[in-house]
């Protein structure tokens, strides 16, 4: 079952990067006000390159880590726009991916790791980072150095941990 759920996921993902990029965002929900701390394009052709959401914009300046407060109603076709805005490429497939997932996949010291790596809003470094990356740095340093369960992806797919948004 677990590798039916992979193979439509990757069949999916490949058919979505056909038509465009996908999108791949870092939602915390556990903040008060939830937020898109990291985001990536994806595409067979560029792989992974890494989206800033404090400096993703739309015309109107609302920032793509502010899309929960600024669009409520809409906020991944609020992505989209600022994508297509900001970067001229328009994604027709969000995937959102909260701590618990990335915690489940990367292991538990994910979120703490790239906060270490990139020395967030002060957060001291540890064993595996002294702080003072780039988000993106950090975040593909701690992705590189947590081995990845490649179970857990399904898994955290039917919890509703990682979500698919056509857009």
């Amino acid at each position: 079952m677990i590798l039916t759920i992979i193979g439509v996921l990757i069949i999916g993902f490949l058919l979505f990067t056909m038509a465009s990029p996908i999108l791949i965002i870092a939602e915390d929900t556990d903040e008060g006000d939830p937020g898109i701390d990291m985001a990536a394009k994806f595409s067979l052709a560029g792989g992974f390159d890494w989206v800033y959401p404090g400096s993703s914009f739309n015309a109107e300046g609302q920032t793509l880590h502010n899309i929960h407060l600024d669009s409520p109603d809409d906020p991944y076709g609020a992505a989209r726009d600022i994508m297509t805005y900001s970067y001229q490429f328009t994604p027709h497939l969000i995937v959102s991916i909260n701590n618990a997932a990335a915690e489940s996949i990367f292991g538990s010291t994910i979120v703490d790791d790239i906060r270490a790596n990139d020395g967030y809003y002060g957060y001291p470094g540890n064993e595996n980072a002294q702080g003072g990356m780039s988000r993106g740095d950090a975040v593909g340093t701690a992705m590189a150095n947590n081995k990845m369960n490649i179970a857990e992806i399904p898994l955290q797919f039917l919890m509703g941990n990682i979500k698919f948004h056509i857009v």
